[in-house]
């Protein structure tokens, strides 16, 4: 998953919350890194910006990587869905709901079978929006 992700964005403007961005510990390499949150936050190689409208009008196409506010906060403007499927059942405390992808089609899917690094097989599927 991790190899597909750094080819989705590499080069890109990446947007996540400051709970993601601590997660993670770190600027990603080869990315702009944008923090979106509403208090004061500073770290390397990133830029903080407080209000998703002030990102939509600077990043005319990003890429949100988490959490799950700033996901429900960009939804709206969302025009492509790269999700991850893993045909699996775990136990967390927030869940992707399928009914968003009610106003998606499914464009394309790539699958990659369990290996010696990867005990589960991943679904890489990218969805569009349903032009209305």
């Amino acid at each position: 998953d991790m190899k597909h992700f750094r080819e989705l964005t590499l080069g890109k403007t990446i947007v996540m919350g400051k709970k993601t961005f601590e997660s993670i510990g770190k600027a990603l390499p080869e990315r702009n890194n944008v923090v979106l949150t509403h208090q004061d936050f500073i770290a390397s190689n990133i830029e903080v910006m407080h209000s998703t409208q002030e990102i939509i009008k600077k990043y005319k196409n990003c890429i949100i990587i988490g959490g799950a506010q700033i996901y429900k906060e960009f939804l709206p403007f969302v025009e492509t869905i790269y999700l991850t499927m893993i045909n699996e059942v775990f136990s967390g405390n927030v869940y992707f709901s399928k009914e968003i992808l009610k106003s998606f089609v499914l464009k394309d899917e790539i699958i990659r079978p369990k290996d010696e690094k990867n005990p589960y097989d991943l679904f890489f599927r990218t969805y569009g929006i349903i032009k209305k």
